[in-house]
């Protein structure tokens, strides 16, 4: 029972109540002697996440297990309310808990963690202690599959029955893992369960110590997953199951483990909502129910959302993520250096460009309101054509890929000077279309190249002739192929031909380089086309990097906030 909202003789009102007047949005309740009660709006936003996770019986709120974090996080601060003896001795090991133990290296494994990696191996241990998956979170580059090998290694003797452990990986990073493994952890049984023979290795499963596999495979073949026993289930770059309703996102929950981990340098990519989906897969209904736990926490991901509830959230979830970021542990990391480089259109382009810019102002800016429904469609595509006129002609129009361009006027001679020293760039691009233009240029000069995109095939051997050949100066990178699971540490110099939305990938790309193997500073440029959207996504960007949530990181999908103010200022 609660008494927040009890009168001056003391009525009070049930805690079911209160929370089903807040469900409605109503701001008075019923109580006991028929008056009627004032719920004050601090209590509203204090209890509301009550009605996410709790589970009504009568005139109780019942919680499970799992929830025993959030529960304890929202009680934190109150002293009036009634729990029973099982969740108080649980809150009393929660108080008398202080803190993770270092784990060494384990015998049969072939390497020395870092201090801080031998503290997320303690942090394995402490979630097994308690029953509960966790994130680990670290930024890009600190060794997350090597902490993982580790603890497969220490599993080796401790784990019960033998089961295997399960990695699920995006299609690209599967060869990074077994090359990984072979080289920390020899011992370990490994297998690749992908591609189109797999099938006849389904009864090898059970006897591997490690299963690689990828996200398209387990949707594929969610029925035989389901139904093998594993110690760990672990998902890498697990952004992958961000939406809850995807088939991946399903087949993943379906999977039958002993212990979860997911691995993400951006567990929150476009809102707090998809902590949903990464939780309901690590410990199931630790969150509550999704519709209601999206409605308080997605929307706009701006600072209209309460801030109570982030810290709130953040205090709840803090156990079950580790963050670490290369500032915080690897003060021996060479410097990073990031710097804008502007590229002026020359005539030809600046009236093209404008008249371009013209034209969606026109037809997208008419009519006044806000952009709503199909017409963000509209501006997706005017969007698009902005950022490939401020690359390139050739992106609008074939014929013209022969033309020079302002950006690689720029580029070449900077290129060049890589070339004829002792470094090495990375060259990345969102356009395949742009790279296409670039490559005759090099070839013309005579300069060997790695290349990557989508439909590369030959992935593992791209990135071994760029690190380990002292000609091949030059790697050029389409952002889907290549913005994580590349270990890039032979470049020095990284070059982002056009701006993202999304700050975290342009991060991502440049941490190719800047990652533990890294001897040199790196230097990473921007080139920016003046005068055009380019700027103004750089303008964007920082408007929007105060977006940042207290639990992790939070960037914002761009086009689903976008306002008509923020399209003015595109179109400018």
């Amino acid at each position: 029972m609660c008494s927040d909202a009890g009168s001056a003789s003391e009525q009070v009102a049930s805690m079911p109540a209160l929370l089903a007047a807040a469900k409605r949005g109503a701001n008075t309740v019923s109580l006991g002697d028929g008056s009627v009660g004032i719920l004050p709006e601090d209590w509203l936003s204090r209890w509301s996440m009550l009605e996410v996770s709790g589970d009504v019986k009568g005139d109780r709120v019942r919680f499970k297990q799992s929830q025993g974090w959030l529960l304890d996080a929202l009680l934190a601060e109150r002293g009036d309310v009634d729990v029973d003896a099982g969740f108080q001795r649980w809150r009393e090991k929660l108080d008398s808990f202080r803190g993770v133990e270092a784990r060494e290296e384990p015998k049969g494994f072939r390497g020395e963690l870092r201090p801080y990696q031998r503290e997320g191996l303690g942090w394995f241990q402490f979630l097994r202690d308690l029953g509960f998956g966790g994130c680990l979170a670290d930024d890009m580059g600190l060794g997350k599959t090597v902490q993982v090998l580790a603890l497969l290694q220490e599993r080796l003797k401790e784990r019960k029955g033998k089961k295997p452990t399960l990695v699920v990986a995006p299609k690209s990073l599967t060869f990074n893992w077994r090359a990984e493994a072979e080289r920390f952890t020899p011992g370990l049984r490994s297998l690749d369960y992908s591609g189109v023979d797999r099938t006849k290795l389904a009864k090898k499963v059970p006897e591997q110590d490690l299963v690689v596999t990828t996200y398209g495979t387990l949707r594929q073949d969610a029925a035989f997953f389901k139904d093998v026993e594993f110690d760990y289930v672990i998902l890498d770059e697990a952004q992958a199951i961000k939406n809850p309703q995807s088939q991946v996102a399903k087949a993943a929950r379906l999977l039958r483990a002993d212990h979860r981990l997911v691995l993400t340098g951006t567990p929150v990519e476009n809102h707090l909502g998809e902590l949903w989906s990464l939780f309901e897969f690590l410990n199931p209904g630790m969150l509550g129910r999704s519709s209601i736990f999206r409605t308080l926490f997605t929307g706009r991901a701006d600072l209209t959302i309460d801030d109570e509830r982030r810290k709130t959230l953040a205090r709840a979830l803090k156990p079950f993520f580790l963050r670490r970021t290369k500032e915080q542990v690897l003060r021996d990391l060479p410097e990073k250096s990031e710097q804008v480089i502007w590229c002026e259109l020359d005539d030809t382009e600046r009236a093209e460009y404008d008249a371009l810019a013209a034209h969606f102002r026109a037809t997208l800016l008419a009519g006044g309101g806000e952009i709503e429904g199909a017409q963000k469609l509209h501006v997706l595509e005017a969007l698009l054509r902005l950022r490939q006129a401020a690359c390139h002609p050739g992106l609008l129009d074939a014929a013209r890929k022969a033309e020079e361009g302002a950006k690689l006027e720029v580029l070449q001679p900077l290129l060049e000077e890589i070339v004829e020293s002792d470094h090495k760039a990375l060259v990345f691009s969102q356009f395949t279309s742009f790279l296409s233009i670039l490559r005759p240029r090099l070839d013309a000069a005579g300069w060997e190249y790695a290349y990557l995109d989508g439909s590369t095939r030959d992935r593992q051997a791209q990135v071994e002739r760029f690190q380990n050949d002292p000609k091949c100066k030059l790697f050029l990178i389409s952002l889907k192929a290549g913005g994580f699971g590349l270990n890039l540490t032979a470049a020095d110099y990284v070059f982002l031909l056009d701006p993202w939305w999304n700050p975290a990938s342009e991060t991502q790309a440049i941490d190719r380089a800047h990652r533990i193997g890294q001897t040199r500073n790196v230097m990473a440029y921007r080139l920016i086309a003046r005068g055009t959207v380019e700027e103004r996504v750089l303008e964007l960007q920082s408007k929007k990097r105060h977006l940042a949530d207290a639990i992790l990181s939070e960037d914002n999908a761009v086009l689903r906030d976008l306002t008509r103010e923020d399209l003015e200022k595109l179109l400018t």
